[in-house]
């Protein structure tokens, strides 16, 4: 084995340091994918970062308490939030739910009762004609005056209708509703007899009565089965979803297919009770309210308990209720008469 000659030497020395190029732009190569591929990785944090900020988290909409019967009789109930069922209620589902309200509404109010005070049908049908447009306690206070004047329907049909005006001055449109008061007491005692007629059909002939105050009378008066459908009716069984019609008899008729009609007179008599002094038009008081866990509507008012029971009308908030002359069962419930017409 000889030795390698100087030639040959220097042919390898040449050899190595045109392979060291080849390294070097091997390894730069490498440090350019390996920089490539941080900066894609960089990129993508990046870019999940930036979503994960346009991507405002969903507001979940407030859901009733399991309870909160205990918010009306002072007691706060815990307020929680949850998403609402989405899916449609079935008419199963519904008829139940409904009867269900009308129930709790029956333990809350178990004295609820016609607001109109009367003591006999004649003085029903005139007080409930002259309720329209004005509150039950107005009427409540301006009827005295004129049924201790007129007490029978031949009396108020021969009365002088600028007397009359005068007496129901303080309930609004006096002059369209002393028209409609003495014309259906002229019905009444050239018709009937002077007695008030105790059918559907013969009611809605007087002047002044429609389905709605026909159904006052039949209910409270006769101990006739009826739906009352008035605005706070009409508002109420809309939220509850319970009807999607606005035309009062056809709500009548979607109400009254959900219910037996023996329910029918203290249905309306629950529902308008709620209205008056929970379930408001523009300020519902939700957090203070006994079927807030069966109302789709809920967290359309005030959700804050204690908030909510500033909201309350009549008894639940500490006030009178609307009758001069309540039921012996609303006053031992604690309920209060309404002051006489210019009381303090």
């Amino acid at each position: 084995m000889g030795e390698q000659g100087p030639d040959g030497g220097r042919e390898t020395a040449k050899a190595t340091k045109k392979a060291a190029p080849a390294k070097r732009v091997t390894a730069e190569k490498g440090a350019v994918k390996k920089s490539a591929g941080k900066s894609a990785e960089k990129q993508a944090a990046v870019g999940k970062q930036a979503a994960v900020r346009k991507q405002a988290p969903a507001k979940k909409p407030p859901v009733a308490p399991k309870k909160a019967t205990a918010a009306v009789k002072g007691v706060a109930p815990a307020k929680t939030v949850a998403a609402k069922p989405t899916r449609e209620e079935s008419r199963t589902a519904l008829v139940r739910r409904a009867r269900r309200i009308n129930r709790e509404l029956a333990e809350v109010y178990p004295y609820a009762h016609p607001e109109l005070d009367f003591e006999n049908p004649f003085q029903l049908v005139v007080a409930t004609v002259l309720s329209a447009q004005t509150t039950d306690l107005r009427v409540n206070q301006t009827t005295p005056a004129l049924f201790s004047k007129y007490p029978t329907p031949e009396d108020l049909a021969a009365a002088n209708p600028e007397e009359v005006e005068e007496i129901l001055r303080p309930t609004g449109f006096f002059r369209a509703k002393t028209k409609s008061v003495i014309g259906l007491s002229k019905a009444l005692a050239e018709d009937f007899g002077g007695e008030v007629p105790g059918r559907l059909e013969d009611l809605v002939k007087l002047p002044g009565v429609g389905r709605k105050t026909a159904f006052v009378v039949l209910g409270n008066a006769f101990g006739r089965p009826g739906i009352t459908v008035d605005t706070h009716f009409q508002r109420l069984v809309r939220r509850w979803q319970w009807t999607a019609e606005t035309d009062p008899d056809k709500i009548e008729a979607a109400v009254g297919a959900l219910f037996p009609k023996s329910d029918w007179t203290d249905l309306s008599h629950h529902v308008i009770w709620h209205g008056r002094r929970i379930c408001h038009a523009r300020k519902p008081a939700c957090g203070a309210c006994p079927i807030a866990p069966l109302c789709p509507a809920y967290g359309e008012g005030e959700t804050d308990p204690e908030k909510a029971k500033k909201l309350l009308k009549y008894e639940k908030g500490g006030l009178p209720g609307q009758r001069l002359n309540p039921p012996q069962a609303y006053l031992d419930a604690g309920g209060k008469p309404a002051p006489p017409l210019g009381a303090g």
